[in-house]
């Protein structure tokens, strides 16, 4: 039917602390890398052969996710990097050069092929798309979403003709230069022939480089709309935001781990929860998490396994990872933490050590 191609080897920058120590598609949601969401997603579509670039801690998603065979799929990776005083040091090359490379390494993209971004989670009917793809005789197909116009400086602007065949693309334009609302979401679907475009040996990116390029030759590029989900997290702030959603049950297909003890509170194995303490959900505590007594939790709430809630400590609509420690009295309000961290839903970072704390943050605001 088709191949895929997931594309993982950024670094995940502007979603730090939260990459610092993992890279950016083993970021999870409810307990799941995002990385996980999408390979799901490609096997129900019945796309089972995936490569994956790698690069920045690359051992994290390899090891997590093997050869692929717990999916029903089949899961290569192509590493970037480069050799430097005797240590390899990643070095992406760019979506396209990325893909550029494993063609030129084994041929593996020899039909229609799915491109996806590492770090969104869709529900894109792909079966839908590719047919699409195939009756328009396209050589590249990017799908797109419509998005406020003060949004349009994150992402590629796709211009198009009522047929769907592109005009022309922008990258990241302001606002005020932007030519189309119609934002690509990192879905693309390609024949093999438009890799023959891609320079070898050089850094080579998808929206910024080739699709200009496909614009310039008029080759048959079209643009998809369709309606969907795409949940993507570019940055920390979105990241608070989509985990809230998740929690409130708002994303189809994406359900509670756990078992629910009582309305909106699901609890893994090995849970001690003292009687008394207040919970109101939606809330997921994780295995081998402590909650004692005189302890508050107020969803949307997250928190994961290994965690200690003491006595009179609060988390109001938080994500915790596993084995944070909040002391008696702390407060947690609306903010991402781990035992290395702690950040506000605006992207405020806080570190064990520094002068300023988060402990009674969103008090205020709350």
């Amino acid at each position: 039917m088709a191949k895929a191609m997931i594309l993982a080897a950024g670094q995940g920058t502007r979603v730090r602390p939260l990459t610092k120590l993992t890279p950016k598609p083993m970021v999870p949601i409810l307990g799941k890398p995002v990385l996980e969401y999408i390979i799901e997603h490609l096997a129900r579509h019945g796309v089972t052969d995936i490569m994956i670039n790698v690069a920045f801690k690359h051992w994290k998603i390899e090891n997590y996710f093997g050869d692929g065979h717990r999916w029903g799929v089949n899961i290569g990776y192509s590493y970037e990097g480069v050799m430097e005083h005797g240590e390899i040091t990643p070095k992406p090359v760019g979506s396209a050069g990325g893909m550029k490379k494993i063609q030129q390494f084994s041929g593996f993209f020899d039909e229609t092929t799915v491109v996806l971004c590492g770090d969104a989670i869709i529900d894109l009917d792909l079966t839908a798309a590719l047919q699409q793809h195939k009756a328009q005789q396209a050589l590249a197909s990017v799908v797109t979403l419509e998005v406020p116009l003060e949004q349009v400086q994150n992402y590629g602007v796709v211009v198009s003709e009522p047929s769907g065949r592109i005009t022309s693309f922008q990258e990241k334009p302001k606002p005020e230069a932007a030519l189309s609302r119609q934002a690509s979401t990192g879905i693309y679907i390609f024949e093999p022939q438009v890799l023959e475009l891609v320079p070898a040996g050089v850094e080579y990116d998808i929206g910024g480089q080739l699709f200009p390029q496909l614009v310039a030759a008029q080759l048959p590029f079209y643009a998809q709309q369709h309606q969907f989900n795409w949940i993507d997290i570019g940055r920390v702030t979105d990241y608070w935001a989509v985990q809230q959603q998740v929690l409130k049950g708002e994303v189809a297909q994406m359900h509670m781990p756990g078992r629910q003890v009582r309305p909106g509170v699901w609890v893994g194995l090995n849970t001690r929860i003292a009687p008394d303490a207040h919970i109101e959900g939606p809330v997921y505590i994780g295995s081998g998490t402590e909650v004692e007594a005189g302890a508050k939790i107020v969803g949307p709430a997250w928190i994961g396994h290994g965690c200690k809630l003491r006595a009179r400590s609060e988390v109001v609509r938080s994500v915790l990872f596993e084995y944070t420690r909040l002391s008696a009295g702390e407060r947690f309000h609306e903010v991402i933490a781990s035992p290395q961290y702690c950040v506000d839903r605006h992207g405020r970072t806080t570190y064990p050590g520094d002068d300023t704390t988060l402990l009674h943050w969103g008090d205020a605001r709350a």
